[in-house]
């Protein structure tokens, strides 16, 4: 049982060029198997301003990992199992809008499922069946929050944005950027399908905070137009804003 008046453990996903809090103090690495398999890495455990955070780098420590390869169900099975109750994860972006500008943050309300069908998407399965509605995939009231501390540090954040997840891990081809805009996408990404769905399926609420690193390739103009050594460079320049939030 929980002790009365115990904050919960919140459960940070660190994407791309995230692979280590160091605002974290106390902190200690916690190893957990699963029955799906290993997750990404070991768990830094510590805590933030009062509250007990589990870290977990999606991608591996070394980045080792490509979205299709990442054990999405043993990520959220060891972080439920952790008494994680709500999850924010941190993902690089790319932006299908004029208006939502490289450098800028957003919060994903929705999502267009573009994966191939090859990753493991759900915990059901081999005799348990069970249909969870997807209509309201993420915690409304954790974006509220994140949008609150935004407004108040005077940091951009674009709010209710929905975010195309696509295979990778190669970059698009200028048509599909052009589709996903004409499907109603505002961002694109790798790594929140399944993430946001098995989060779901284990009652745990989610966020992402989506780091806009690049335009993709919808712009006519080619100096506008996503590469992979420009998105990390981005993402690590914009870390100082996501860790404020």
């Amino acid at each position: 049982m929980r002790a009365r008046g115990r904050r919960t453990m919140i459960g940070i996903i660190g994407g791309t060029g995230l692979y280590a809090m160091q605002e974290l103090a106390a902190t200690r690495t916690h190893t957990l198997a699963t029955p799906y398999g290993a997750p990404s890495a070991p768990f830094t455990i510590g805590t933030l301003r009062g509250r007990e955070v589990a870290f977990l780098a999606r991608h591996g420590l070394e980045h080792q990992l490509l979205p299709g390869e990442i054990n999405f169900r043993a990520n959220i099975w060891a972080l439920k199992s952790l008494g994680v109750r709500t999850v924010i994860g941190v993902s690089a972006v790319g932006s299908l809008r004029q208006e939502i500008h490289p450098g800028d943050l957003a919060l994903p309300s929705q999502y267009l499922d573009f994966t191939r069908g090859t990753r493991a998407a759900s915990f059901f399965g081999g005799g348990l069946v069970a249909h969870v509605s997807s209509a309201q995939p993420t915690c409304r009231a954790t974006a509220a929050l994140i949008a609150r501390v935004a407004r108040s540090q005077g940091v951009t954040l674009h709010e209710d944005k929905t975010y195309a997840c696509v295979e990778g891990p190669r970059l698009g081809t200028r048509a599909e950027s052009l589709f996903l805009r004409t499907a109603g996408a505002d961002l694109v990404g790798m790594t929140n399908v399944p993430e946001a769905f098995l989060a779901l399926e284990a009652q745990l609420g989610y966020c992402t905070i989506a780091v806009v690193t690049d335009y993709d390739c919808w712009l006519e103009d080619p100096t506008q137009h996503a590469a992979a050594d420009q998105i990390l460079a981005l993402f690590r320049g914009s870390l100082g804003r996501v860790q404020q939030l």
